[in-house]
């Protein structure tokens, strides 16, 4: 994985068709996703329960881009490896899940992946400032992490903090909740570079008319990136 700032879309299959989500990745990156983000929810950290490490692992045969694993579960350290031998490109972890998140990122490293450290919206960007040279990325939560399809919350001004913290180090910014087209211009200037889009992707589309998946990316990539029709 290359670094560079240009935007990228990175759909949620949380909002795809539970059973047929070997189609649907297919579809999305045939459409032009440039990642491919999956949540990984425990019913106790978060107040959902999703996929394991099984399920993931499956869904990389079907993977050709970036397959971004965002962990909401605690305790993190002890599914690593699982996660790692999944094959996970990055892995990201939630400030909040534990109280040794610099060894988590740490582990995450050393497990052969991309480390990610995510913060809910209650969390200032200063609980990172010690970490951005163990970090590759930083997911900044624009819902309350749990459900998909809930209203954006805006952090703005969190990410422009982030952004000016990170300065030339090799680390990209995630938006995570409530991305669309009016929202991802808001958060593209303010810094951001990776917008996960679940429902605004996925929306009126499926895999017998995955041309509505495209027309959903261009529409949110074209927002971010200041083009409009």
């Amino acid at each position: 994985m290359s670094f560079d700032r240009s935007i990228k879309i990175a759909p949620s299959i949380l909002s795809a068709d539970f059973a047929n989500f070997g189609a649907e990745i297919e579809a999305i990156e045939a459409q032009g996703a440039d990642w491919v983000h999956i949540d990984v929810m425990d019913g106790h950290f978060v107040p959902n329960l999703t996929f394991g490490a099984m399920a993931v692992k499956a869904f990389r045969k079907h993977v050709k881009t970036v397959m971004d694993v965002h962990l909401m579960i605690a305790p993190v350290d002890p599914f690593i490896d699982a996660y790692a031998e999944a094959g996970a490109d990055i892995l990201t972890a939630h400030i909040e899940a534990g109280p040794h998140i610099h060894r988590t990122l740490q582990a995450i490293r050393g497990a052969g992946m991309k480390a990610g450290v995510a913060l809910n919206p209650g969390t200032p960007a200063s609980a990172i400032a010690h970490l951005l040279d163990l970090t590759d990325l930083v997911c900044v939560m624009t819902v309350n992490p749990g459900f998909g399809g809930q209203k954006f919350i805006d952090m703005t001004a969190k990410v422009r903090e982030l952004r000016a913290m990170i300065g030339d180090r090799p680390v990209h910014i995630e938006i995570d909740g409530g991305v669309d087209p009016v929202t991802a211009p808001l958060v593209a200037q303010a810094g951001a570079d990776v917008l996960v889009a679940g429902s605004a992707v996925f929306k009126g589309g499926s895999v017998q008319t995955p041309e509505v998946y495209g027309d959903n990316i261009r529409a949110v990539r074209a927002a971010a990136n200041g083009v409009y029709a």
